[in-house]
């Protein structure tokens, strides 16, 4: 059998270098989707590792006999067709543990962000600064606080739990929706302390969450979560955080929202129709954005690497 692997989304060193160790070959030039089945066929790839650019449908895995294993460096599968493929004997991998702690950073770097208005100021000034600075200081001077704020967490799973451990640290109250978790115990870690501290969180009603949060982020696979309906009933003046998959948010109720004062500002990692976002998304004064950058850190990459290495080797040996 051929050990030769694809990493067509890039591999961290510390995962390729294990797959080499391991006697596998790891090829990372990118192959342009249209030219993948050839690849794959051409230099018979035994697995093939993606992010969330390539795609991975039925039609690739008909046509690509020698594929035993696809792996996706990170939580979200809605690339790869996974039910067709277990069905074609194919073993399907994600790492779904691996990025939840940077994705969870993310969505506070966003949210001590839109509170403090960095998002604007970073951008009036270098242009207002040397003139107006005053004015500058007293438009930014309405900032709030996160702690004692009470913040909605729709999703409930590791990323999800993850953002409620960096609330309670933050001093938050955390309210909770996840369909599928009736609660979940969450360990907070104090430098010092022996013993973590445990807070049981207890999930309830997706319009419980909606209506006594003041800040409310989505961690789900997908779905209408949030259209003019849920909108319309959240608090006054809410802050929204998207850094799970476009669409989750609608994005003309979302703009409709954010024009009509209901919604006081968005932070989002994903949209709809990436990688080219809506001009309107794009250039909203009330909108912080990063290009979906959740997992994009040093030591998350490390983990994805390292977890993607493991579990391929147990799948192909």
């Amino acid at each position: 059998m051929s050990k030769k692997i694809l990493a067509n989304d890039g591999i961290d060193a510390s995962g390729k270098a294990i797959l080499e160790k391991a006697g596998f070959t790891v090829v990372t030039d990118k192959v342009p989707q249209d030219k993948l089945k050839e690849a794959l066929n051409t230099h018979h790839y035994v697995a093939l590792t993606v992010r969330s650019a390539t795609q991975v449908r039925k039609e690739l895995i008909d046509e690509c006999p020698n594929l035993k294993a696809i792996a996706r460096g990170g939580v979200g599968m809605d690339n790869i067709d996974v039910d067709y493929a277990k069905s074609k004997g194919i073993e399907v991998i994600n790492t779904p543990a691996a990025s939840s702690h940077s994705v969870a950073e993310l969505v506070f770097a966003h949210l001590f962000g839109a509170v403090r208005f960095l998002y604007d100021s970073n951008r009036e000034m270098p242009s207002h600064g040397g003139t107006d600075f005053d004015a500058l200081k007293k438009k930014y001077a309405k900032g709030i606080e996160l702690k004692g704020k009470t913040l909605g967490i729709v999703g409930f799973g590791r990323i999800g739990q993850a953002v409620a451990k960096i609330a309670l640290g933050l001093g938050m109250n955390v309210k909770a929706h996840d369909p599928f978790i009736q609660a979940a115990l969450i360990n907070l870690d104090i430098q010092g302390v022996k013993e973590p501290v445990r807070v049981n969180v207890h999930t309830i009603e997706l319009n419980q969450v909606l209506g006594q949060s003041d800040f409310i982020t989505l961690h789900v696979p997908g779905g209408d979560i949030i259209t003019e309906k849920e909108i319309a009933i959240m608090k006054k003046n809410v802050i929204l955080v998207n850094a799970s998959r476009g669409g989750v948010i609608d994005e003309r109720s979302l703009l409709d929202g954010l024009n009509s004062g209901r919604i006081a500002h968005a932070c989002l990692d994903v949209f709809v129709g990436e990688p080219k976002p809506s001009s309107e998304i794009l250039h909203h004064p009330k909108i912080s954005m990063t290009p979906h950058i959740g997992a994009a850190t040093e030591e998350a990459q490390e983990r994805i690497g390292i977890e993607l290495a493991e579990k391929l080797i147990a799948a192909l040996s």
